[in-house]
């Protein structure tokens, strides 16, 4: 029958129907073995049934042909209760044999009755040890196993922190694992440490398993760096970024966390191959553009600090994690500039007009000036002459408020100053200053002025004013002279008539 049902596969074809009764057969054996134990091994696992609870024992069945005691206190709970009873199946780990009986542990607290062959075989075993920390040593602790066993813990060895605080452990019992076990048991050192990295390391698995990107978890923040907080979410650690500590900008993560605070975070990475766990406390919070547009309607007037220059603008902080842009082309103030820093500069608190919201992308797009103020303004004539007052002074020029509350720009050249006169501390900010229009850019709003030229203009007036009477003059003395004729011819015509 058994060879009717059997398939042959490429991968079974060499099989034969003996050889997958083995294949069973040794599946059953190794399930059997492991349930019921034979010959045991120290560290070798063992899945059986409580039979009974005496003394400070729990006895559990070996096979049918004799017991195991595993130490009652290992089923003991944090309120002192026994989460253990008959029939109860239970997982342990062979320690060694004591006086003929088969020591197990559930390896939750480690083996506390050892006599020295017992410590080398938990050594072996790689199985933990109970012991008590009874004073303090040079580099470490005296700790005893089994109430009668010397060992040594180093400081190091003893938490997770290497705390030297002897007060904190003296008098206590703790699992130990044995690191050290050399000369026949005269130098056997144990470490607590290597036990709490262990369950560390099984709950941070347990706790992997759990996590995905987008998850929001509570945390408890461990330690604070120049590059963002490190979080404790129970037994895993989390960084967040500097970028994902809050929309606004945060130039230092202790003005806004402290440690110990606790916060509730979002997952936005995971890499395990990296050991990495990105987390951003931003993530929970309300993104301030989603109501930009209610807060700052078109052509409206804000108020803001510049936080960045780029080569195309500069930025301005309106409120924490929003920011707007000035475009280069609406900074010149009525001339061309290669850089938004020689008009601006970082920390500069400026008004400005909203041209355009684009909560999606968001980008809000500013103005020094209104739109609607360039929509309705009336640009001058080239030629014009105007009164100003020195609104800024730049290494190129100077920027000047017009009485109508446009700017124009002033260059160096028309200023009518010898060459490297300081123009900043000639003409300090809100000194009057008569101009004249030398060249309007109406596509652009922009006015280029001349100081020079109104000297000049009016040099050229007075100068044309004057031939102007000149001329006159001269067409008068003209006419004069003809009558002065005429009158004498006259005169002549008579003495002769008389």
């Amino acid at each position: 029958m058994l060879e009717e049902k059997m398939e042959i596969s490429p991968e079974n074809e060499g099989d034969t129907v003996e050889n997958v009764e083995e294949e069973e057969s040794f599946a059953l054996l190794f399930e059997k073995n492991s349930r019921l134990p034979g010959r045991l091994e120290p560290g070798q696992k063992v899945i059986s049934k409580v039979v009974s609870i005496s003394g400070d024992f729990v006895y559990v069945d070996m096979d049918g042909k004799s017991e195991g005691a595993i130490d009652l206190k290992e089923f003991k709970d944090e309120k002192g209760d026994y989460s253990i009873g008959i029939g109860d199946e239970i997982e342990a780990f062979f320690a060694s044999f004591q006086n003929g009986v088969k020591r197990l542990t559930t390896m939750k607290h480690g083996l506390s009755i050892l006599s020295l062959s017992g410590i080398r075989d938990a050594y072996n075993a790689n199985l933990p040890v109970s012991g008590k920390v009874s004073g303090e040593l040079k580099g470490g602790f005296e700790v005893y196993v089994g109430g009668k066993v010397r060992c040594f813990c180093p400081f190091s060895q003893i938490d997770l922190k290497g705390n030297h605080e002897k007060e904190a452990y003296l008098g206590q019992v703790f699992s130990f694992k044995v690191v050290e076990y050399e000369e026949d048991g005269r130098n056997i050192i144990l470490s607590r440490r290597a036990l709490l990295e262990e369950e560390r390391e099984i709950e941070r698995d347990r706790i992997k398993q759990t996590l995905e990107v987008g998850m929001e978890v509570t945390g408890t923040i461990r330690s604070i760096q120049k590059f963002g907080a490190f979080i404790d979410l129970g037994g895993i650690d989390g960084l967040i970024p500097l970028s994902e500590i809050g929309w606004g900008r945060t130039g230092n993560a202790e003005d806004v966390l402290s440690v110990g605070q606790e916060v509730a975070v979002k997952i936005i990475a995971i890499d395990w191959g990296k050991n990495r766990l990105t987390l951003s406390l931003k993530a929970t919070q309300s993104d301030p553009f989603l109501s930009a547009a209610e807060k700052y309607p078109v052509d409206s007037l804000v108020h803001g600090t510049i936080v960045r220059l780029t080569p195309f603008g500069a930025f301005v902080n309106l409120e924490p994690g929003v920011d707007g842009l000035i475009h280069i082309s609406r900074l010149g103030a009525g001339r061309r500039i290669k850089h938004p820093k020689e008009v601006v500069e970082e920390g500069q608190v400026v008004d400005a007009y909203v041209h355009e919201v684009d909560p999606k992308n968001k980008r809000i797009s500013l103005s020094m000036e209104s739109r609607q103020k360039h929509e309705n303004t009336v640009l001058p004539q080239a030629g014009d002459i105007l009164d100003g007052v020195v609104e800024k002074a730049l290494p190129s020029g100077m920027i000047l408020r017009l009485n109508d509350g446009m700017t124009g720009f002033i260059p160096n050249s028309e200023m009518g100053t010898p060459r490297g006169t300081n123009h900043n501390r000639m003409f300090p900010v809100g000194t009057g200053m008569q101009v004249i229009v030398k060249e309007v850019d109406s596509a652009r709003n922009r006015i280029t002025l001349s100081r020079s030229g109104v000297s000049e203009k009016l040099e050229q007036e007075e100068l044309s004013q004057y031939m102007n009477k000149v001329v006159k003059d001269e067409k008068t003395d003209s006419r004069l002279g003809s009558l002065g004729e005429l009158l004498k011819a006259a005169m002549e015509k008579n003495k002769k008539a008389g």
